[in-house]
């Protein structure tokens, strides 16, 4: 009966020790451990378009089908949301990055978030995105004072008998339009058979971006903002439990949490700040401490492929212009008189070229740092983030969105090691972007602080 005794551990480690003595397990771990949140955003993605292609079994939903497939062909404002185009990996992943209303859980599940809004001449509107009821593709069911959600962002209804109340809506539809020599995608809400003009949101950027002002202002909690929020909660009630600690083991060595941040935060006063700004480098560690981690928390929670995770904070220009305008008023705020010497009347320089050329140059160079700051920030992960859902999508377009079944295990075998390839590349960028916004940040608070050389 010996051989029914459990073999020891010990004995098993030896073992295997000896048949595999150069094997390092580390790798192993990571792999593993890459492996699984792959397996994770894959499982993320394939839910989000399962849901795109099949249709929703509840009732009001088979209802709203149902007409939209009857009626589709009939509506005189454009295509019918509720009809499936053919799949679109880069739209797909557009559509995944952007910003909206309401987080998509799984399904018909949705975390609602709160709704601020504000029309000219209707006033004020508070309620959650729960009051749209929405459901295919984060598509609104019900008007809400004339708001209805559609692709999981607030649109208001242009006719004013709408403006107030609740009212059914049974489909959507998009076309494109040109205005002022500009094409756009124009939506309608089917509201008691009749195709209404609908609203996006206001944003002031003068139309450059695509928007411009519209009837209505959205003052909402969304996901990127909702992403934010908890990011800095979790990273204050982090250092809050860490400067407990420091205080509490006063001369003792660290450990723990206190342990992983401290090389972290001397990295950035000692490599960061010192060299970058000089002397002057104390009070300008706060800000860099604050926006490098700040920026690396949504980045990593980016990352993550489920709720609460996966949004694309710091890839929105809207957020990063925020980042890089905050860098740009304490360097302007901080550049003293050789500074400033330096930009507007270069000395040793013939008035002329001064005029003409140099002082030009250098107001430019004021501008384009912000700039370039925003931007490097955005584009980088704003493109990761569109390259690991494209890899992913790889298995619909081979799988045909669904009818190939060999098709997307082919899809599946390509698409795996290249999104782990990127997950990998994407966690090194996150570590990366939020070190470049940092440095550059305290190089140019240096250039505003230096003294002159004489």
């Amino acid at each position: 009966m010996d051989f029914l005794k459990p073999i020891p551990r010990r004995t098993f480690a030896a073992d295997f020790n000896r048949a595999f003595p150069d094997v390092d397990m580390t790798a192993f771990r990571k792999f593993w451990i890459a492996l699984i949140f792959s397996g994770l955003s894959l499982a993320a993605f394939a839910q989000d378009n399962h849901d795109a292609h099949t249709p929703d079994h509840s009732a009001q939903a088979g209802e709203t089908e149902h007409a939209a497939g009857s009626a589709a062909h009939e509506y005189a404002c454009g295509h019918s949301l509720s009809i499936e185009p053919e799949f679109n990996a880069g739209d797909v992943a557009v559509h995944h990055i952007s910003d909206a209303n309401a987080i998509h859980i799984v399904g018909d599940l949705y975390l609602h978030l709160p709704c601020i809004l504000h029309a000219p001449g209707y006033g004020w509107t508070f309620t959650t995105t729960a009051a749209f009821d929405p459901h295919h593709h984060g598509n609104g069911t019900r008007s809400k004072d004339g708001y209805v959600l559609v692709h999981g962002n607030v649109m208001r209804l242009q006719n004013p008998a709408y403006a107030s109340g609740e009212f059914e809506v049974s489909d959507y539809t998009h076309e494109e339009v040109t205005e002022e020599g500009k094409t756009k995608i124009r939506y309608h809400a089917i509201v008691n058979g009749q195709c209404e003009v609908l609203d996006a949101k206001t944003t002031y950027d003068g139309g450059l971006m695509g928007g411009g002002i519209t009837s209505f202002n959205d003052f909402s909690i969304t996901r990127n903002v909702f992403t934010m929020l908890v990011t800095a909660i979790l990273l204050f009630l982090l250092f809050w439990s860490v400067a407990r600690a420091s205080v509490r083991r006063s001369g003792q060595a660290p450990k723990g949490l206190q342990n992983f941040l401290e090389p972290f935060i001397t990295f950035i006063r000692d490599e960061v700040a010192k060299p970058s700004i000089g002397p002057k480098y104390e009070k300008y560690v706060p800000y860099l401490l604050a926006i490098f981690f700040f920026i690396l928390g949504l980045n990593l929670i980016g990352q993550i492929p489920f709720f609460p995770g996966s949004a694309n904070v710091t890839g929105n220009i809207s957020v990063t212009i925020v980042l890089a305008l905050i860098t740009f008023i304490i360097t302007t705020i901080s550049g003293n008189k050789n500074y400033w010497e330096h930009i507007v009347w270069m000395p040793g320089v013939p008035a002329v070229l001064k005029i003409f050329i140099i002082t030009p140059i250098e107001i430019l160079g004021i501008l384009l740092k912000p700039f370039t700051l925003l931007l490097r920030l955005f584009a980088n992960i704003a493109a990761g983030h569109i390259v690991v859902l494209s890899f992913v999508g790889l298995i619909f377009i081979f799988g045909d969105a669904g009818e190939s079944v060999g098709g997307s295990i082919t899809g599946l075998i390509a698409s795996i090691p290249l999104t782990l390839f990127m997950m990998a590349l994407e966690l090194l960028v996150a570590f990366l972007q939020a070190y470049i916004f940092t440095i550059l940040s305290a190089t140019y608070f240096g250039m505003a602080v230096e003294e002159a050389h004489h």
